[in-house]
């Protein structure tokens, strides 16, 4: 009776080493499925956005670098500055990266009328449809200033920001990566301009720094609309 018990026991303990080991020929597929799902947890998201643009040489500079970085980012654009950069809007479109409004002119919505406010924000809109197809879901508004109520007459979301990287007034690669870079946590939706070549500079350094902490870079609409 002790021998057969024995005997259970054994076998018990060779067959649960077989699941461990994954001795069934499929061990390594499962467990790079357990693995990478955790592996997917673990990386905390942040999104980069780009004001300003297109601009015709450091927008297609910053296409470039996100492009070997396999890294994915959001654009606001000002209507009247795709005139001419077509191609560049275009090809940010085409590389999957979200496009957003930053109205027509670069106005502040809060000092308009609320006809004149909506009409810029659409306008903006619309150059940006006639140009890749597709119609933004979401606005910039310029300077950070939404007008009250502005919402009801827009179906659009507002986005602002967590980091300011002031690399407009900066405009010194180092300044702006440390500024960024030192205070960012899971969440965060950094402001940035895609018309100064520090700024160019200085977002690759951000994506290199910061990938190395495990950070994953998504579109604004990954975060916002979770």
């Amino acid at each position: 009776m002790k021998q057969k018990k024995g005997l259970a026991g054994i076998t018990i303990l060779f067959f649960m080493l077989i699941a461990v080991a994954g001795l069934d020929g499929d061990s390594e597929k499962k467990d790079q499925s357990v693995f990478g799902a955790l592996s997917d947890e673990e990386h905390p998201k942040i999104a980069l956005t780009f004001d300003d643009g297109p601009h015709p040489i450091y927008t297609e500079e910053l296409l470039d670098g996100l492009k070997k970085r396999k890294v994915m980012a959001t654009f606001f654009l000002i209507g009247n500055n795709i005139e001419g950069n077509e191609e560049v809007v275009k090809r940010m479109a085409e590389e999957g990266h979200l496009i957003g409004s930053h109205t027509y002119n670069h106005v502040q919505l809060n000092k308009l009328s609320e006809s004149k406010a909506k009409e810029e924000i659409l306008k903006g809109c619309n150059k940006i449809y006639e140009t890749t197809g597709v119609c933004p879901s979401f606005v910039r508004p310029p300077f950070g200033e939404w007008k009250k109520n502005l919402d009801f007459c827009v179906t659009m979301l507002p986005v602002f920001w967590n980091v300011d990287s002031l690399d407009w007034k900066l405009q010194n690669t180092e300044k702006i990566v440390k500024r960024v870079v030192k205070d960012v946590k899971e969440g965060d939706i950094i402001l940035m301009h895609d018309i100064f070549e520090t700024s160019v500079q200085a977002a690759f350094q951000i994506i290199d720094t910061l990938e190395k902490e495990n950070y994953e870079f998504v579109t604004v609409d990954e975060l916002l609309l979770e």
